[in-house]
C-alpha cells in the first residue's frame, strides 16, 4: 500500500552544483532550504533583508536594488524602543536610526550585485494575505508588532500575484538575463489566519 503520491518532474535542465551561486528569498522555507544547502558547503546568501512573506514584499526590494533607491528617514519609524522599517524584516532592526538607514542602504547595494552574478534564485512564497498600513495605505512586509488597529488585513488575487511575480522576473532578468529561477510554496501552514483562509493563501499562491 502507497502513502504517498509519487508525481515524476522531468530535470531541471540547468541543475545546481558546486559551481552554482544560489540566492534564496521569501519565508521561513527559504531559510530551510539555505541551511541544507549552507551544510553541504554549497554557495548561497538568503535574505538580505530578512524573512519575507508574501510576493509584493520580495518585488517591492528587488525593485530597490535593481533601480538603486535608497531609504531614508521616512521610511523608518520608531516603535518599542527600536528603529524599524515595514519594508524589512525585525532581524534588519536597530535601536540607532542612522545605522539603520545606512545598514537597509548597504543591503540594497549588495543585494544589487548578489542579483546580478547569481545563478540560480530560489524565490518560496509563504502567504497571500497581507496587511496594509492604514495611515499611508501601503502594503507592508512587517507588522513590527504594531497594534493591529494600525493595519487592514487583505489577501491578494490570484493576477494580483501573478503580475507580481512577473514583475520581480522582469526586474532581475533587466541586470541579470541569464539566471535561473525557481519558485516554491512554503508548506508551513499559518494557522493564525484561520485553517480554510490558510488554504485559501496557498491555492492563490
Amino acid at each position: 500500500m502507497q502513502f504517498t503520491t509519487k508525481i515524476p518532474i522531468s530535470k531541471f535542465q540547468n541543475p545546481i552544483n558546486y559551481n552554482s551561486k544560489i540566492m534564496t528569498l521569501g519565508s521561513c522555507f527559504a531559510v530551510n532550504i539555505s541551511d541544507k544547502f549552507q551544510y553541504y558547503k554549497f554557495q548561497i546568501t538568503t535574505n538580505p533583508f530578512g524573512i519575507l512573506f508574501h510576493p509584493l514584499a520580495i518585488e517591492k526590494l528587488i525593485d530597490f536594488a535593481v533601480s538603486e533607491k535608497q531609504f531614508a528617514e521616512k521610511d523608518i519609524f520608531f516603535h518599542n524602543e527600536r528603529w524599524h522599517c515595514f519594508d524589512a524584516h525585525s532581524d534588519v532592526s536597530n535601536s540607532n536610526k542612522e545605522d539603520l538607514i545606512a545598514n537597509l542602504n548597504e543591503i540594497v547595494t549588495s543585494l544589487q550585485l548578489q542579483l546580478q552574478t547569481a545563478s540560480h534564485i530560489i524565490i518560496t512564497y509563504g502567504t497571500s494575505w497581507v496587511y496594509r498600513n492604514i495611515a499611508t495605505q501601503e502594503i507592508v512586509a512587517n507588522c513590527h508588532k504594531v497594534p493591529q488597529v494600525a493595519f487592514s488585513k487583505e489577501i491578494l488575487s490570484v493576477e494580483n500575484i501573478k503580475k507580481s511575480m512577473q514583475n520581480t522576473l522582469d526586474l532581475i532578468q533587466k541586470i541579470n538575463p541569464k539566471v535561473n529561477f525557481i519558485f516554491t510554496v512554503s508548506p508551513v501552514r499559518h494557522l493564525k489566519d484561520g485553517f480554510v483562509e490558510n488554504q485559501l493563501s496557498k491555492a492563490h499562491l
